[in-house]
């Protein structure tokens, strides 16, 4: 008896160290993985237990003598003891793992004899060692017991120091690595498969694609131009190359060329980063993201999906019935004793037993009742019924599992005590205060979940039965059917609009608009004739718009204006079309080219707008009838000679005329031989007969 309390007591220490070790672990420890487990809690739970107190008041009737009986419904706090299933998460160390001086160290199952484990059932060997457990000084030529065996693998494959099996190098396969690649594939088993074009062949180890002559590209795919190929990168899978020979892998690749996905655990550009997923979860082998298997979650996959939830993700929601609790993994229910079943619904002793040995009779009321819990006997009662023994019907006021749920109902409105739903009573007599005096019953009709709300837009009268024939968004009175029009409209039916020139409610204001086909029956806003805007329709489009609301652009050209009712263009002397964009033609001038150019003498055109005569070069006058005055030339006579032994000048393109004996643009040239006697007196002559015409010009101008 000693020996077996002995035990007990040693058990116990036992079972508590270890519960001690467990909470101990650190939860931040990347080796340390959460489980959830189950634990019974007692509580104390509160309820609203109701009773009915009647009283009697004075009626709301103040004519009358009579006294009304009214119903409360009083709640009073009650208090029970009750057994609830917990949850709490514990640590532990992830699988592979083991606890030691509270660290999770990875667990080797062969104990690494010269080495050390770094992860689960891996070890790394100390120099000179070999094999799984570090327990072989065999060579790489040699295995077996004393290194008596030779290996024969060949093509540089190395053979396992305990079985002697060899491990082919990528691009060999077979028993002893004696056959390459098969074409079309290449690296380690074999596995992979070829990428190069019809241009190249793959390298049986690294895949590397090499190119036939006249062909380029990272896949041999490109055909050289004029048989001269440029240099070509062999890096795949986005590497790029860095110097000759030498390829910069993109993260979750590695290999010569970036041919070689990253092993299980490794991660990032070349692989050259580690990363640890717990709970058989992978790792990406571009980002190091740990991709959690089925029931697992965190950013190492080390918790244990939460209470209620299950599968990828997490996602999955538990359906388990009887406080069943469901795998994390792929949701199946893990049944509380005395039930079984998928969902675990079905009770172990057949209906109306109960007990370990199913061998009690259960006394719950089998027409009112749900189930009796089979190992305790306890009745779980059908909602609106209650009791030990499910024989009890809910209090006024209540509804639904245990009676717990308060009724909602108002305005006359009865709870159904199983569901809870309010059946409205129609034609419900409601007291209207008027005037906080006098009591107006009236007939309305409810509706709703707790029949708190009025007969909808559509329906009237009792249980909301007949039908609105209101219009345009009327609001129908529940208790007559009556309508109340909505602003803009009038009718018994609200299905005619208001009168021109009126608007609101009753259609009984009166619009206030200028330049205007009446306004909106509902907000009295002006509706502007096309071209008027504003408040009140008082002004005109801005510049440039037409049209109503003024929302068109003009297209007029020329400055022209354009109207604002229309868009039509208006157009400026001298200009026509539809949107003025011709100016008048030659013959034609003024409004609209109308107007007949008076005639201009010389072939000179008229001004397209004003009609004065344009004057050609040399010529001026009102019709252009008179030639430049003599010294002057050009363009409406502007130009001034400059020519010499006052010489005058073409009054077209002011051309010296030399007297006799000059010659030159400018008459500054003498012309050969002497001048005889007549010719000196010519040119005095000349002079004097310029000079009394310049003069006279002179003259007249000054007079003008």
């Amino acid at each position: 008896m000693r020996t077996m309390q002995s035990l007990q007591t040693f058990t116990v220490l036992v079972l508590s160290v270890l519960i001690g070790l467990s909470w101990s672990l650190n939860p931040r420890d990347p080796n340390v993985c959460s489980v959830w487990e189950s634990f019974p809690t007692s509580v104390k739970e509160s309820y609203a237990h109701p009773y009915d107190q009647v009283t009697e008041e004075p009626c709301s009737e103040p004519r009358t003598s009579y006294r009304c009986t009214r119903h409360r419904i009083t709640y009073k706090t009650a208090y029970r003891q009750a057994v609830k299933m917990d949850y709490r998460r514990r640590y532990q160390c992830c699988p592979g793992y083991y606890e030691s001086r509270d660290k999770c160290v990875p667990r080797c199952t062969k104990e690494c004899v010269h080495g050390r484990c770094v992860a689960p059932d891996r070890c790394q060997c100390e120099g000179g060692w070999r094999g799984d457990d570090c327990s072989s000084a065999c060579d790489d030529k040699h295995w077996g017991p004393g290194c008596g065996q030779l290996c024969k693998c060949e093509n540089g494959g190395l053979c396992n120091p305990v079985t002697g099996a060899c491990q082919c190098p990528p691009g060999y396969i077979g028993r002893r690595c004696e056959d390459p690649c098969p074409p079309g594939t290449f690296g380690k088993g074999c596995l992979q498969k070829c990428q190069c074009g019809t241009g190249g062949s793959c390298d049986k180890v690294t895949g590397e694609c090499l190119c036939r002559d006249n062909f380029t590209g990272t896949f041999c795919e490109k055909a050289c131009p004029k048989s001269r190929c440029s240099l070509r990168c062999p890096c795949q899978n986005g590497g790029i190359c860095q110097g000759k020979g030498i390829c910069a892998c993109p993260p979750g690749w590695t290999g010569e060329v970036c041919t070689e996905r990253c092993a299980e655990g490794r991660f990032g550009p070349s692989c050259a980063q580690e990363c640890v997923c717990h709970n058989r979860g992978h790792c990406d082998p571009e980002t190091g993201q740990c991709q959690c298997a089925e029931g697992f979650t965190g950013n190492r996959c080390s918790e244990e999906c939460q209470v209620g939830s299950y599968g990828r993700n997490c996602k999955g929601v538990c359906d388990c019935a009887n406080g069943a609790r469901c795998y994390n993994i792929d949701g199946g229910c893990l049944c509380e004793p005395g039930f079984r079943g998928p969902q675990c619904r079905e009770r172990m002793c057949r209906h109306g037993t109960y007990g370990l040995h199913c061998e009690h009779t259960c006394h719950c009321h089998d027409p009112h009742t749900l189930s009796c819990h089979p190992l305790k006997g306890e009745c779980t009662c059908q909602p609106g019924w209650a009791g030990l023994y499910c024989n009890e019907t809910c209090a006024r006021g209540y509804y639904g599992h245990g009676c717990l749920e308060p009724c909602l109902c108002v305005n006359g409105g009865v709870c159904d005590s199983v569901s809870g739903r309010c059946h409205c009573a129609p034609g419900y007599t409601k007291c209207i205060l008027i005037f906080h005096i006098f009591c107006f019953s009236a007939v309305v009709s409810w509706r709703g979940r707790y029949c708190s709300i009025p007969c909808s837009k559509d329906t009237w009268g009792p249980g909301c039965n007949a039908t609105c024939h209101c219009a345009n968004g009327a609001l129908c009175n529940p208790a007559d059917g009556s309508c109340t029009c909505s602003p803009g409209w009038q009718g018994p039916l609200c299905d005619q609009p208001c009168p021109m020139g009126t608007f609101g409610p009753g259609c009984l204001k009166r619009c206030d608009c200028l330049n205007a086909d009446g306004c909106q029956g509902a907000s009295g806003q002006c509706q502007c004739l096309p071209g008027w805007t504003g408040a009140r329709c008082a002004q005109t489009c801005p510049e440039g718009t037409w049209g109503r609301h003024c929302n068109q652009s003009c297209f007029c050209q020329n400055s022209a204006t354009c109207l604002p009712h229309s868009g039509a263009c208006i157009c400026r002397q001298g200009y026509w079309g539809p949107t003025c964009q011709h100016m008048c033609s030659a013959g034609v001038y003024g409004d609209q080219c109308s107007i007949t150019c008076p005639s201009c003498a010389h072939s000179s055109s008229c001004h397209h707008v004003t009609g004065q005569c344009v004057c050609k070069p040399g010529y001026t006058g009102a019709l252009c009838e008179q030639a430049c005055p003599v010294g002057l030339y050009g363009k409406q006579c502007t130009g001034v000679c400059r020519c010499a032994h006052n010489s005058s000048c073409h009054h077209q393109d002011g051309s010296c005329l030399c007297p006799p004996g000059w010659t030159g643009p400018d008459c500054t040239l003498r012309k050969s031989g002497s001048m005889n006697f007549l010719n000196k007196i010519y040119c005095i002559t000349q002079a004097f007969a310029d000079f009394e015409i310049n003069y006279s010009f002179f003259i007249k101008s000054s007079n003008s």
